[in-house]
């Protein structure tokens, strides 16, 4: 290979759809197309034989990740019109050499995944002992939403190996061009092209990068800092739709409407309109915090008004959450600040200072700890479990850019129903 090769990851589970992604992307410079293991489970060899009829003078891939049968499943790619196909790297040598053997005999390459790998150096160095042609730096996307980095796997492989080197796994224009500085031969880019409103747009930046690469050192954030930047422009319903649907809260709306928030739960429990420790949690809380206020679901009267609306947002705290009823809405609207709440009333509780701050509390329907994160907007408040906080962020994001090319396609003139094909995924 000469100079680093685009690889455009296919991995849909619609052949028409992955078909004009796949137009699109060539035109933005994309070098090698792959049929996803995705599309291939979905739709089968004709998958590859439909890209290979469609580009018949480009490295179509197959990424069936063989891992059992390797003679078998490398000439069913052969024969389908593939080049390169990919076997799983952690397979047992048996079935990598019969991989190998099958690819000599019909004149295409293999291609090694270590998705998964325990020894990445040590795999791969028995891996081209075995006659692997291309090794893929590849982590996986579950990984990735724990903050696994597929430029970093390759960096451990760089300089020691003699086959090429590909990687795989989250890759943007930034990322892209730092794998091709550390030595990546072949740059596979799935989401951030396929995902995208602009597929040829997004292929050409990332051709553009790889082919001028640089490393920008970046300081990297404090955990909190990254979960709060991916949080801080994705919608509530992204962020349920990555925890399968869960963690939204019930019978919540906003009091000052198109507002938006997102920080560690600073719980307290109260009980109707008992407002002393909704109070005493502002000095308790940090600069973006959110507080969350169990009122013992008491809607007829309030633990949370404009005085203390006025001192949360002179503390910094990024916003308020009350199961129970709030007042003085009219100059918490002037001042447009999140408060989330199930009433608005204007009876005001006592101080009693029953209660307590920083305890497991249930809100709407939802558990709630200290450090969780909330995050809260016009359709809502959403949980997330602190320990999966950064996942679920990174998650969320993925789903917007899935939600952008679906939104492309309808503005193109298709439907929600065409997109998703529903009859072919209907249950049975």
């Amino acid at each position: 290979m000469t100079g680093p090769a685009l690889q455009v990851a296919l991995d849909l589970t619609e052949l028409s759809r992955a078909l004009a992604i796949a137009e699109e992307a060539v035109r933005g410079g994309a070098d090698w197309i792959e049929a996803g293991t995705p599309l291939i489970k979905s739709a089968g060899m004709d998958a590859v034989r439909r890209l290979r009829d469609a580009y018949p003078g480009r490295e179509i891939v197959a990424d069936m990740k063989v891992a059992d049968t390797g003679a078998l499943e490398v000439e069913m790619a052969a024969k389908a019109g593939a080049s390169i196909v990919c076997v799983l790297g952690d397979a047992d040598d048996t079935v990598i050499a019969e991989s190998v053997r099958a690819a000599r005999h019909y004149g295409v390459r293999i291609m090694a995944d270590l998705i998964n790998t325990a020894d990445p150096l040590k795999r791969s160095r028995r891996l081209e002992e075995l006659g692997v042609d291309i090794i893929n730096a590849h982590v996986g996307i579950d990984q990735q939403m724990i903050g696994k980095s597929s430029v970093d796997l390759l960096t451990s492989l760089a300089g020691q190996l003699s086959v090429p080197l590909a990687v795989a796994g989250g890759l943007d224009a930034r990322t892209a061009s730092q794998a091709v500085q550390h030595g990546a031969a072949v740059v596979i880019v799935g989401g951030s092209i396929t995902r995208s409103a602009d597929v040829t747009g997004s292929a050409r930046a990332i051709r553009a990068a790889i082919d001028r690469p640089e490393v920008r050192p970046e300081p990297k954030p404090s955990p909190g800092e990254a979960i709060r930047s991916l949080l801080a422009g994705i919608a509530t319903p992204r962020i349920t739709d990555a925890m399968h649907r869960k963690g939204a809260m019930r019978d919540i709306v906003s009091i000052c409407g198109d507002v938006r928030m997102a920080g560690p739960a600073v719980t307290v429990q109260t009980f109707a309109g008992d407002w002393a420790k909704p109070v005493q949690a502002i000095d308790m809380a940090r600069e973006g915090d959110v507080i969350v206020i169990n009122n013992d679901a008491a809607t007829h009267i309030a633990p949370w008004g404009e005085l203390a609306t006025l001192s949360a947002l002179n503390r910094g705290i990024a916003g308020v959450v009350i199961d129970g009823a709030v007042r003085d809405a009219d100059d918490i609207r002037k001042m447009n600040y999140p408060v989330f709440a199930k009433a608005v009333v204007p009876n005001a509780g006592e101080p009693k200072g029953m209660g307590e701050i920083n305890c497991e509390i249930t809100c709407c329907g939802q558990e709630v700890r200290p450090g969780d994160w909330i995050v809260g907007d016009e359709n809502g408040v959403v949980v997330i479990p602190r320990e999966r906080a950064y996942e679920i962020a990174r998650r969320a994001v993925e789903v917007e850019k899935t939600e952008d090319r679906i939104r492309e396609e309808i503005r193109r003139g298709s439907t929600l129903s065409a997109v998703a094909n529903l009859l072919k995924w209907e249950k049975k």
